[in-house]
């Protein structure tokens, strides 16, 4: 697997952007990209733009999940993302096949306040 700042010029290229391109898009001229690229240590406000710049979104994934989330993104294409809605009764019956995404991003069954 790609460390973070192969994944970033790996998307940058694959959206056919010259790093001179990323001034327009999120503000960085090019010597701060270039460098960013090559060896940065971006700060989280900074790696977050940049994303948004290369369409796309920064995700914190759970390692007993990374195996499923490689999956889906190496699959054919054929995958259509569900739209973002809560879960309800009938979502937990979905097996994985169904629903590759179900409780990504869960730890266990607690609520927001731990309970």
């Amino acid at each position: 697997m790609m460390n973070l700042l192969q994944q970033i010029k790996h998307r940058r290229l694959t959206l056919k952007l010259k790093q001179n391109d990323m001034l327009m898009r999120v503000g960085i001229s090019r010597q701060q990209y270039q460098r960013l690229e090559a060896k940065g240590n971006p700060r989280l406000d900074t790696l977050e733009l940049i994303a948004k710049g290369l369409n796309s979104d920064v995700m914190l994934i759970p390692k007993e999940k990374l195996n499923a989330v490689l999956a889906v993104l190496e699959s054919d294409g054929n995958y259509t993302p569900l739209p973002h809605k809560q879960p309800d009764h009938s979502d937990e019956q979905k097996k994985l096949s169904d629903d590759p995404w179900k409780g990504l991003l869960e730890d266990g069954d607690e609520d927001d306040n731990g309970n």
